[in-house]
């Protein structure tokens, strides 16, 4: 990729706190604790000085008080040069905070927008938030691993059929597993209706800095994408952004949109860390990433001789993705007899390694340009080590997975007007055919089973249930045992 507009040697954000240092300014503004003079010794002893003296103010701090120094705006300028867009907006809020926006910015209450029904459950609050009224675009099923794919681009050419008034679409792609949509082809059925393609690429910071990995939304023909570089990136937590090219959007409305969602105390730090990967990804992103992609086939050949590892060639087929992001290594224990819950718990417990996604069958880990060869050693180390307890851990409980079409429930309300709906608490088996007024999502993922305005099948029920005895993580029920759901009072 060519970046050859701006000197991506600068980086506006960490300069200006570079600069600030060197003042030796005095605030009398926020925040309180001033450089961190004020923290407990207690607390800098475990977080270092250095995180409190960069913890700086935006206006006032590290840009005047007119903000014409343009310390951000020139952040976003490189960002958005970096990865070929026409604009990126930082986010210190996450992706949850940005994909919002973009929902918001694309469609007004009681319009209509394409969704793929395996949305994170941060687009479900933007629904809420909202009153978009939801057209789900079911993602395609795949019964042999128990998973689904992002929909094709026949199906949402279909949902366009069935909602022509529809005001565009948000695509989810990769998949906490690794898979991945048709980009290129869904932004074109959105441009045959002259409607705009929203790509929620939370997982795909790494993807525009080397050829080999998926299509980048942005060269794909996305109009809006958004990305968390605290995921595959080297960006702390809550780093996101969202990025825009074309004119199926207006950029100042978007910017009206983020104004009222965005908080008014952002973080220099996260700022900082997005403006610094920038310029490394710019600079040395293909060379870091070719040898993280060694790395990683690497490991996962030595994986190979432990469990099943789930490869491109298992699922980049016409009817399952389209495409397949290799750092994502996900690992099937079915044959050891144990559950991702189970193997996730232990991995930490016993050998202080960390893996994200877990299911009732699953684990995954995901490898970044942060890794080296202890690292991965860690990891191939720890699963052998799993391999070789596996007998010792507890069975895995049967999840009673529902069938093909069984999670198409029917959408009897808008989500917002379920969620603020009258409702009350009912046993969950006494929930089948109700409208559910509370989002249930296993996490991770964190794509809803069941979300506001849908009606509560018994397979979802089952699946739940069975789900949490076998250790499923269900943070978003008011009532987290699930003895009880929340639906809408009967009308």
């Amino acid at each position: 990729m060519a970046h050859g507009r701006m000197d991506h040697s600068k980086a506006p954000v960490l300069d200006a706190i570079a600069d600030y240092h060197r003042r030796g300014h005095v605030p009398f503004i926020p925040p309180g604790h001033k450089q961190g003079r004020g923290v407990d010794p207690r607390v800098l002893e475990v977080l270092g000085e250095d995180v409190f003296r960069s913890d700086i103010i935006m206006m006032n701090g590290l840009d005047d008080r007119m903000m014409s120094g343009g310390v951000l705006s020139e952040a976003e300028e490189l960002m958005a040069d970096a990865v070929d867009a026409d604009k990126a907006f930082f986010s210190t809020c996450g992706s949850s905070l940005s994909v919002k926006t973009c929902i918001i910015t694309v469609a007004r209450p009681g319009q209509k927008l394409l969704v793929s029904r395996n949305a994170h459950k941060s687009v479900i609050a933007g629904l809420i938030i909202s009153g978009v009224q939801p057209v789900w675009v079911h993602p395609r099923w795949d019964a042999f691993w128990e998973w689904s794919y992002p929909p094709a681009p026949d199906e949402v050419a279909e949902a366009f059929s069935r909602a022509p008034d529809a005001q565009g679409m948000l695509l989810i792609t990769p998949t906490d597993y690794g898979t991945c949509a048709a980009i290129k082809e869904t932004a074109a059925v959105c441009h045959s209706h002259d409607k705009p393609l929203i790509v929620d690429e939370a997982w795909g910071a790494h993807l525009p800095f080397h050829p080999g990995l998926p299509a980048w939304a942005m060269d794909a023909g996305a109009d809006l994408c958004v990305t968390s570089v605290h995921k595959m990136g080297a960006g702390l937590e809550q780093g996101s952004v969202y990025h825009l090219q074309g004119d199926r959007v207006d950029p100042d409305v978007l910017s009206l949109r983020a104004d009222i969602l965005d908080t008014t105390s952002p973080s220099a730090l996260v700022y900082a860390g997005l403006d610094g990967w920038r310029r490394q990804m710019v600079e040395h992103g293909e060379e870091l990433l070719d040898r993280t992609l060694k790395r990683c086939a690497e490991v996962r050949d030595r994986l190979r001789g432990l469990v099943t590892v789930v490869e491109r060639e298992h699922v980049v087929s016409p009817d399952r993705a389209d495409d397949h992001d290799p750092l994502k290594i996900v690992m099937d224990l079915s044959e050891l007899g144990i559950s991702g819950y189970t193997a996730n718990e232990w991995l930490r417990s016993e050998c202080a390694v960390d893996v994200g996604l877990s299911d009732h069958r699953r684990i995954a880990a995901q490898i970044t340009v942060a890794d080296d060869d202890e690292t991965v050693e860690r990891l191939v180390t720890a699963i052998s080590a799993l391999v070789e307890h596996s007998g010792e851990l507890p069975r895995a409980k049967r999840v009673e997975i529902p069938d093909p079409g069984e999670l198409e429930l029917e959408q009897a309300m808008l989500p917002r007007e379920a969620h603020f709906a009258t409702a009350s608490h009912v046993p969950a088996r006494e929930a089948v055919g109700r409208i559910c007024a509370e989002t249930l999502s296993p996490y991770p993922p964190g794509v809803p089973a069941a979300l506001p305005g849908e009606v509560i099948t018994e397979a979802v029920v089952d699946y739940l249930l069975s789900g949490r005895a076998a250790g499923m993580y269900l943070p978003d029920p008011t009532d987290a045992s699930l003895n009880t759901i929340r639906v809408v009072d009967q009308r």
